[in-house]
């Protein structure tokens, strides 16, 4: 059962990141929009259950819950802390999920492409990711179309005003350096 460490503000002011001292998951993303799509994830579930969420987004020891604007910071956290600290910590059938995933995911490739979306993601692994969870969030590459790169954020990144415009600026460029025909779209 995962105690909370520390609270941390984001830049998305609508976003709070919990530091916990023992890992939810061992790198599997969790990134939620809206309670339907949490219906598999008992943490995920028992947080939207608490009015006002609108995302979930966890990955190993932090977890980054958006609300709508409409709740006191204070007194929401102390109804997200019980789902937080209720839930399993990770163990080794989640680091096997995770190779499992990380393997899998762009199977269907030509070996070309998996190539490039290699370089790419160890790209944003390097300089774009560390930031972007610094900040409760994260970015997930959806796919690669040509020379169009689909990229997701996730938690407190999802609904951030600058996620969109200044970050997406600065992840194109920086793809760019690599595949410099590159288009970067956010979905």
């Amino acid at each position: 059962m995962p105690k909370i460490s520390e609270i941390e503000d984001t830049p998305n002011p609508n976003a709070k990141k919990f530091i916990l001292r023992e890992p939810l998951t061992w790198g599997i993303t969790r990134s939620y929009d809206n309670p339907g799509q949490a219906m598999d994830d008992p943490l995920a579930a028992a947080l939207f259950h608490i009015k006002h969420v609108t995302n979930v987004f966890y990955i190993d020891h932090w977890i980054t819950v958006t609300q709508d604007g409409g709740a006191d910071w204070p007194e929401l956290m102390r109804k997200l802390a019980e789902p937080i600290r209720a839930a399993p910590a990770a163990s080794e059938q989640s680091a096997r999920l995770a190779s499992a995933a990380a393997n899998g995911e762009f199977a269907d490739m030509s070996p070309e492409d998996q190539e490039r979306i290699e370089r790419i993601n160890g790209l944003l692994d390097e300089q774009i990711r560390p930031y972007l969870q610094s900040d409760g969030g994260d970015l997930h590459v959806l796919g690669l179309e040509g020379n169009r790169l689909t990229v997701h954020y996730q938690g407190a990144c999802g609904s951030c005003p600058s996620s969109l415009s200044g970050t997406l600026s600065g992840i194109e460029y920086l793809v760019k350096s690599i595949e410099p025909d590159m288009e970067v779209v956010a979905v």
